[in-house]
């Protein structure tokens, strides 16, 4: 008998969408469904990153704009998830 997978969380699909803009890699549709299979390539792309220095958003910065993102129901552009400045404006406009 085959065992069924669990669903990837929340939080999971938050951080991997952020992976993807942030390191240009797609996210694939059947990682959106399996916990495990999300959680190993969520793991793989935080150990490719490139150097943080390049201008992009920090993840406490990305996790802070998600929050409020979520609490006013709002999105957050995807170009803002590539440059540190923009992002910035965006939670200081929506706080």
């Amino acid at each position: 008998m085959e065992h069924s997978s669990l669903a990837p969380t929340q939080k999971q699909l938050s951080f991997a969408r952020t992976l993807s803009l942030r390191n240009h890699v797609p996210l694939p549709q059947e990682l959106r469904e399996d916990r495990r299979q999300l959680s190993a390539w969520i793991h793989t792309q935080t150990q490719s990153r490139a150097n943080a220095g390049d201008g992009r958003p920090t993840s406490k910065q990305v996790a802070y704009a998600e929050r409020i993102a979520m609490i006013k129901r709002r999105q957050v552009p995807d170009e803002y998830f590539k440059n540190k400045e923009m992002l910035s404006r965006w939670i200081d406009s929506n706080k």
